[in-house]
């Protein structure tokens, strides 16, 4: 079956790469997208006062190691080099995140290398944790009370809303210290901003003549008939209208500074201690740095639990919402036409490099699926 009739919720990443995809394979397309934007979390603005290209919903850096997904983006949008250097003020000091040689040398006013520093640093690991059961066990098992009084707890308790022994040790995938001077926040062999922002590049992906875009169109499931398959991109709680309840999910709030000039010298600038209310300020001009501007865009962030009528970011995925989720995940599964995708269809965090390869591979299996007669999955990646 070729011309076939697709319906995506959402104009984000994961609408506009599986959108493409299969317009560029001759199905009619048409997106219906809440917002009265396109590209999601990742929308970029021009601020009109200043100039300045504003990340509206805060700081998204691309970062990746497939070679692929790189070469895609790049096809859409020119990416300028970018380095993340994320720097965090605590007790009335600045430091470099993340914690590496010379934010140790620094904090303990030492002069280390970094044979010194490793064993300086085991010695204050907290060697009597076995099997950490949580988030706080395990950053003392890495890296001792004093690094994760002054970088870890505050900040996590205020980004999470909850003490970090209610978090998994999960989270702390590996030891979150590096024994050089390497301030570059990612490891990924590829990095970048794109030149115009994000919203252009997403743009430039809807830019085909099979893809039709309904901006401010709110999706009612009495929309999927006519369409031969729906992939959701919205909640997926959302889908059957939250009837057993809501998915957690934490939000952000952004207070604007004004400020002329330079506010603080960097992009991005983490507030450790836990008694300033905000997480992190972001100077959005230090994001562009081939561009030059005299004035500034300024944003405070703060971190809350997402309630009805808020953006959801982060979902929490502790004990009750993976057993919510379950729940969920057996009601989509038993639906048919319909293919949960994206950082809120699959209930994940995702970072955007990982949300276009597994767009990118959703529309391969979906076509490949239809080519052989067999129906396409719930879920093209299982969010349990």
């Amino acid at each position: 079956m070729t011309g076939a009739r697709i319906l995506i919720v959402g104009a984000g990443l994961s609408g506009a790469v599986i959108g493409r995809m299969l317009a560029e394979a001759g199905d009619r397309v048409t997106i219906l997208e809440a917002r009265s934007h396109i590209a999601g979390n990742c929308h970029t603005v021009r601020d009109p006062a200043t100039g300045v290209l504003v990340h509206a919903y805060g700081p998204h850096i691309f970062h990746t190691d497939d070679a692929e997904v790189w070469d895609y983006v790049n096809r859409f949008q020119t990416f300028q080099p970018y380095r993340n250097r994320v720097k965090t003020t605590v007790g009335g000091r600045v430091y470099s995140l993340p914690v590496n040689l010379h934010t140790i040398n620094q904090f303990f006013d030492r002069a280390l290398n970094p044979e010194e520093a490793r064993a300086f640093i085991a010695g204050r690991a907290d060697a009597s944790i076995g099997e950490p059961a949580n988030f706080q066990e395990q950053a003392l098992k890495f890296i001792g009370r004093e690094l994760y009084e002054a970088f870890f707890r505050g900040y996590t308790l205020k980004q999470w809303g909850c003490d970090p022994t209610a978090l998994p040790a999960s989270i702390l995938k590996r030891l979150p210290v590096r024994f050089n001077y390497d301030d570059n926040y990612f490891f990924h062999r590829f990095q970048g901003m794109p030149a115009e922002g994000y919203s252009s590049m997403v743009e430039r992906i809807l830019d085909h003549p099979g893809i039709a875009v309904h901006l401010s169109t709110r999706f009612d499931r009495a929309a999927r008939a006519g369409y031969d398959h729906v992939f959701y991109s919205g909640p997926l709680d959302g889908w059957f209208d939250f009837e057993l309840g809501r998915l957690g999910y934490r939000t952000l709030d952004f207070e604007r500074i004004e400020h002329r000039g330079d506010f603080q010298g960097c992009a991005v600038m983490n507030y450790g201690d836990v008694e300033v209310p905000w997480t992190r300020i972001t100077e959005h001009k230090h994001f562009a740095p081939w561009e030059s501007h005299e004035g500034s865009v300024v944003f405070r962030e703060y971190s809350r639990a997402c309630g009805p009528g808020d953006i959801p970011y982060y979902p929490i995925r502790l004990v009750d919402e993976k057993a919510l989720l379950a729940r969920y995940v057996d009601r989509a599964r038993a639906e048919t036409g319909v293919t949960f995708v994206g950082r809120l269809g699959t209930y994940r965090y995702l970072d955007m490099d990982v949300t276009i390869r597994e767009a990118l591979d959703a529309g391969r299996t979906f076509l490949a699926r239809r080519a052989a007669g067999a129906p396409m999955p719930a879920f093209a990646v299982a969010p349990l």
